[in-house]
């Protein structure tokens, strides 16, 4: 983390940085951890929200790819003679044919 600079020399912590460094005194008070397991979790939890973020994009594709599908299915479907009847694959389907003439 690289503070910021104020006019006079100060330094600027932003609301994330502020938030990060009590989160590392959290950690290292309470919960007894030393600094290198502090930059490993806080890498691991960067890691998390970046799959987060990328499942979130996935599953929008996702949802992109079954409405064209959808729509694929449909427009067949619309393409489809009106003559012809889908059959259930459960139901037999039985052809006549007549008896040849002698």
């Amino acid at each position: 983390m690289r503070p910021g600079r104020a006019a006079g020399g100060g330094r600027r912590y932003s609301p994330r940085d502020i938030a990060l460094l009590r989160e590392v005194q959290r950690l290292s008070q309470e919960e007894g951890v030393n600094l290198a397991g502090i930059k490993r979790i806080i890498e691991l939890e960067q890691v998390v929200d970046e799959l987060k973020v990328r499942l979130d994009e996935l599953e929008q594709e996702l949802a992109a790819a079954h409405a064209a599908v959808e729509q694929a299915a449909a427009a067949v479907h619309a393409s489809y003679r009106r003559d012809l009847v889908p059959v259930e694959r459960k139901q037999a389907l039985v052809v006549w044919r007549p008896k040849p003439r002698k």
